[in-house]
């Protein structure tokens, strides 16, 4: 779909990192990967994939077992909160 429509560059498939070793690709792709015109990211784990989907860091617990701000699963965490709240008073 993305030949069609036109590679822009940023277009690409995330595959798991264990597939890699067995990936069998048509020659115009990997031209287009080798051009970098379509990207192929091998993710390991899940917080990998989210960064390259969003460009921010996916995050990890600190000390306090809280997430480190400004990532991913710390405004996952705020907005699950914030919901939790919101249950609570409406019950």
């Amino acid at each position: 779909m993305c030949r069609v429509h036109g590679l822009t560059g940023s277009q690409g498939v995330l595959i798991p990192a264990a597939n890699v070793e067995d990936l069998m690709l048509r020659e115009d792709i990997l031209e287009a990967v080798g051009t970098g015109k379509f990207h192929l990211w091998p993710v390991a784990r899940i917080e990998e994939g989210i960064e390259i989907l969003t460009g921010v860091p996916a995050g990890s617990r600190n000390g306090q077992k809280q997430f480190e701000e400004g990532t991913v699963f710390a405004r996952i965490d705020e907005r699950l909160g914030a919901m939790a709240r919101m249950l609570k008073e409406f019950e």
